[in-house]
């Protein structure tokens, strides 16, 4: 069984048709026995894309209502949330400074390498972060950690 952590760049294209939906979709799907991580932040930082993509015009009213929905149900069944602490916004603004992060992509990496650690510890392997982000994904290599990128994936 594969673990893997998004961050809203992926996981917002779950949702919304943009380069690596499909693969996405298919690592993301009910069925697999994957786990999926996100942060906690990762509910307001996809909302936040959605509602841009209306502000845009690039998704009418009744659509962006219909993916937020389905987001929040997946929110509440399907993945499984990493709460943000205050040893994890430490180790953020560690990561922040050390990789000149954007500071929602230090706690993103934060989170995901605590995760990481527990599961070595656990003797369970490793966490891939999925994350369509170029400084993330550097920042994440830099740290040891195995990167998908779904833009990768057209």
């Amino acid at each position: 069984m594969a673990a893997y952590f998004f961050d809203s760049s992926a996981i917002v294209k779950r949702y919304v048709q943009e380069t690596g939906t499909a693969w996405v979709r298919r690592v993301t799907r009910y069925g697999r026995p994957d786990r999926i991580y996100l942060a906690r932040i990762t509910a307001v930082e996809t909302t936040s894309a959605v509602a841009r993509r209306r502000r845009g015009g690039s998704l009418t009213a009744a659509r962006v209502r219909s993916i937020l929905t389905r987001f929040r149900s997946h929110l509440a069944n399907r993945y499984r949330i990493l709460e943000i602490t205050p040893d994890l916004l430490n180790d953020a603004m560690r990561l922040a400074n050390a990789h000149a992060l954007r500071a929602y992509d230090a706690v993103q990496l934060a989170a995901v390498l605590e995760l990481n650690g527990r599961y070595q510890a656990s003797g369970l392997g490793g966490i891939t972060l999925v994350s369509a982000d170029r400084d993330l994904n550097t920042a994440a290599t830099a740290e040891g950690m195995a990167v998908e990128d779904p833009n990768s994936h057209p």
